[in-house]
């Protein structure tokens, strides 16, 4: 009896099981689209204002290019997650060996942006005078495009070694340059950390702390949304490149990609949040150019509302105009 009842208990069972893994793989999947729409919208947002309607600054180039970083990486995974619903075979097949270096390319590009946003803030705390007497005008579209091209050179490199173009013979250069962007993220996120900590510290603690402006507070909630939501993603990422093993890694692969869209979707949100805290809204109607300008304005504000303008509070940004 128990002989032929067990292996009936067993198939049931499995079909449960299976039943809802499908369920919560849809609903992920359905969420990630939801997240990933919302994302490029305000994404979107933000570089349509700082690129026709805002005068750049220091670190408003560095948020352009972090906004398009997020873009290209939720452009990706938005038409990832379609074409895995839709279950288009010919498509399925061209991520995989086209556009994945593309999510590669973003991601790496993002976590550059941000570190180099952090380090560059810490400095600027620390050493004030030096930073405003030496740094070249030009340094921040210069550090920019020099991340650009690491990053693409690094996800080329993971597409022809790793990937697309991918033979036998090139599973030790493969793993070589495993290793190079492995440590290359690796650097960026103790640069990040570091950054980000140093800063944290000089604001709350110390004998010489510094008033908090709206641009640290800009900083500080990206770069720990991104330590909560991004960085998952990179590590599954490189725990599956490394293993070889996707089926072990995958249900928890799938749930931090969700994170990883939402963290590109939630620091447009943030920038439009920290401009608006505060303000009165029933009183003065604010356009989101003027609220993205508060999120990145760098100097304490006064108490009473409406003493300073944000093209007044702004000086020490101004004064290193891309």
């Amino acid at each position: 009896m128990d002989m032929t009842v067990t292996p009936w208990e067993i198939n049931l069972t499995t079909t449960h099981g299976s039943d809802q893994q499908f369920t919560e793989n849809i609903i992920l999947k359905v969420l990630t689209v939801i997240v990933a729409l919302v994302g490029l919208a305000g994404n979107a947002v933000v570089l349509w204002l700082l690129v026709f309607c805002i005068r750049r600054n220091a670190f408003s180039v560095y948020i352009l290019n972090l906004a398009g970083a997020d873009f290209l990486f939720l452009c990706y995974q938005l038409i990832s997650i379609l074409v895995s619903l839709f279950d288009v075979n010919f498509f399925l097949g061209v991520m995989d060996n086209f556009l994945l270096p593309v999510a590669i390319f973003a991601y790496i590009s993002g976590l550059s942006f941000l570190s180099t946003i952090s380090t560059e803030r810490c400095l600027s705390v620390l050493w004030p005078i030096w930073y405003r007497c030496r740094r070249h005008r030009k340094l921040s579209a210069i550090i920019c495009a020099l991340l650009w091209a690491l990053s693409l050179l690094l996800s080329m490199l993971e597409g022809y070694y790793c990937g697309f173009l991918a033979v036998n013979g090139h599973k030790v250069s493969c793993q070589v340059l495993d290793f190079i962007t492995v440590a290359w993220l690796m650097l960026l996120f103790v640069l990040l950390s570091g950054s980000t900590l140093a800063l944290m510290t000089r604001l709350l603690c110390g004998s010489h702390r510094v008033l908090p402006t709206r641009l640290y507070v800009t900083i500080l909630l990206t770069v720990l949304i991104f330590l909560l939501c991004g960085l998952p993603f990179g590590i599954y990422w490189f725990l599956i490149a490394w293993y070889q093993d996707f089926d072990a890694f995958l249900p928890q692969f799938k749930a931090t990609v969700l994170l990883s869209c939402f963290n590109s979707c939630t620091n447009p949100i943030i920038y439009f949040f920290v401009g608006s805290f505060r303000q009165q809204w029933w009183k003065q109607r604010h356009t989101l150019r003027v609220v993205l300008q508060r999120a990145l304005q760098d100097t304490p504000e006064v108490d009473e509302p409406g003493e300073s303008l944000p093209g007044e509070t702004m000086a020490m940004s101004e004064s290193l105009v891309f």
